[in-house]
């Protein structure tokens, strides 16, 4: 990531207090705004606070505070001064721009039929996701998900800040443009929050590989069927399954010849044969590889990959991401 990419996120007024975080544009995971509160920088995974000089510090007493017209600024040149033109991005609660990096918003929400989102007004608190993007990580897993050439049914299964997406990003970028153990394959994202491709304007920002096709912004039942109408995949990817209808959705896309690549949220096989959702999965055996994630010395692993009798394939024990 470069420096200049950081820096484009702010209007030009704003630019030299940002200069010092934007420097260290490769450690930098997430910058939160928030009107009358501290601005924190999260680095290296530690929250650290700016101060109105654009200098990092541990001490809250030096932290410069957010207002409403700096928070209205950043919205405003992000937007492009057009929010109207970014309504429906708006009104989902984030923003993907250039780069990949994503925008959290929050603030007072208005309702249509008391039950649909028309937007959000009043936006007092951001939350800027910097995207990094990490080749490679899947590398070691390859060997065990394939077999005979093929791309076996595959979930990943991680405990939150483990490093799913971007494992799950990473083995579409494999799977697509093909490796050592299998030819590329015609691949159908459905990328429901705009996590995994990073599109911006329609164009990935992420490498998702040459023969990817990407349903941005879709719900995952919607877009599976759409993308199975429409681009004929091979394989299709998704991201947090976490419904009967998720589940549904996935199991006529393999009735129509398609493999699966999915993540979950879990800490165990165990945890996630128990979850309701899941069980007609689990006793069907859809999956023949179960990927799993966690953490070791504060650094992502992949902890174990287990073939559809859950029986143990390999103890990986990698740093992924």
């Amino acid at each position: 990531m470069q420096k200049e990419e950081v820096l484009h996120m702010f209007p030009d007024f704003m630019r030299q207090r940002w200069e010092k975080v934007a420097e260290a544009a490769d450690r930098l995971q997430e910058i939160r705004l928030r009107v009358g509160q501290p601005v924190t920088v999260l680095m290296d995974n530690k929250e650290k606070f700016l101060s109105k000089r654009g200098e990092l510090t541990d001490d809250i007493s030096y932290a410069g505070y957010s207002d409403e017209k700096e928070l209205e600024a950043v919205i405003a040149h992000i937007c492009h001064y057009s929010i109207y033109a970014f309504a429906d991005e708006i009104r989902q609660g984030f923003m993907t721009i250039r780069g990949g990096h994503r925008i959290g918003l929050s603030g007072q929400v208005i309702l249509e039929d008391r039950e649909q989102i028309r937007n959000i007004k009043y936006i007092r608190y951001l939350n800027i996701r910097i995207a990094h993007e990490m080749k490679g990580v899947s590398d070691k897993a390859l060997p065990y998900l394939y077999f005979q050439g093929e791309v076996q049914n595959t979930l990943i299964i991680s405990p939150p800040g483990c490093g799913k997406t971007t494992m799950l990003r990473d083995l579409v970028r494999n799977f697509s443009t093909g490796t050592a153990y299998g030819k590329g394959k015609n691949v159908g994202l459905v990328d429901e929050r705009s996590e995994i491709a990073g599109s911006y304007l329609g164009i990935p920002q992420n490498d998702i590989g040459i023969r990817t096709d990407v349903m941005d912004a879709c719900p995952k039942r919607e877009g599976m069927m759409m993308l199975i109408r429409s681009m004929a995949p091979d394989i299709l990817a998704v991201d947090e399954l976490g419904s009967e209808e998720d589940v549904e959705a996935m199991h006529k896309a393999v009735r129509c010849g398609c493999r699966m690549l999915a993540t979950i949220h879990g800490f165990s096989l165990e945890e996630v044969a128990r979850k309701s959702y899941m069980k007609t999965v689990m006793e069907e055996r859809l999956f023949d590889r179960y990927l799993l994630l966690g953490k070791k010395n504060n650094m992502c692993i992949v902890t174990g990959i287990y073939d559809r009798e859950r029986k143990l394939c390999s103890n990986l024990r990698e740093s992924c991401c």
